[in-house]
């Protein structure tokens, strides 16, 4: 018996031994999926691009041959031809209509010279966009720290959705009031 008793226990401990390399290898698996995905390595190795990138490499491919800039989105400091687009200020109730809180909001939209006159003719529905996503906001969500950067990100991109990719460069907020 004692022969018997011996044998097994080297099979308990390769057992376990292999299950401890197994969970190692899954763990490091998983973290080199997450980093291939997350940097975006996978979509440029399976021969995917980004979609938006596509669209606005297209854009500016037909406006480079105009004005002689090889991108639109060039920051400001390097291009010569930005315009501001102010936006109308907006104040929003907050909250239920008890507490009366509002917040008063105005910005301008950092456009190229040459699609300035377009965005002015989308300012309705620019100043919709807005109005809708700022009302949609808790007044504890607004208190937070980052708040502010986080809610101008969230407005650009929707600002850019409505004008299309490579008109409105950035967003910069002139009032951010809650009272």
């Amino acid at each position: 018996m004692s022969a018997a008793a011996e044998t097994e226990q080297p099979a308990e401990k390769s057992s376990k031994k292999g299950l401890i390399v197994g969970v190692i290898l899954a763990v490091a698996g998983g973290g080199g999926g997450f980093f291939v995905t997350y940097s975006g390595l996978a979509s440029s190795l399976l021969g995917g691009g980004d979609q938006h990138s596509t669209a606005a490499t297209e854009s500016t491919a037909g406006t480079s041959a105009d004005t002689g800039h090889g991108s639109t989105t060039a920051p400001p400091s390097t291009s010569g031809n930005t315009a501001f687009v102010p936006l109308e200020p907006i104040t929003i109730s907050l909250g239920p209509r008890g507490q009366s809180r509002h917040l008063r909001f105005s910005a301008q939209l950092e456009v190229a010279n040459n699609h300035s006159a377009e965005v002015q003719r989308l300012m309705p529905r620019i100043t919709d966009v807005l109005n809708i996503y700022l009302r949609a906001l808790d007044p504890h969500e607004l208190e937070e720290p980052a708040a502010l950067l986080r809610l101008r990100a969230q407005m650009l991109r929707r600002v850019q959705i409505v004008t299309g990719p490579g008109f409105v460069n950035d967003l910069l907020v002139m009032e951010f009031v809650l009272n």
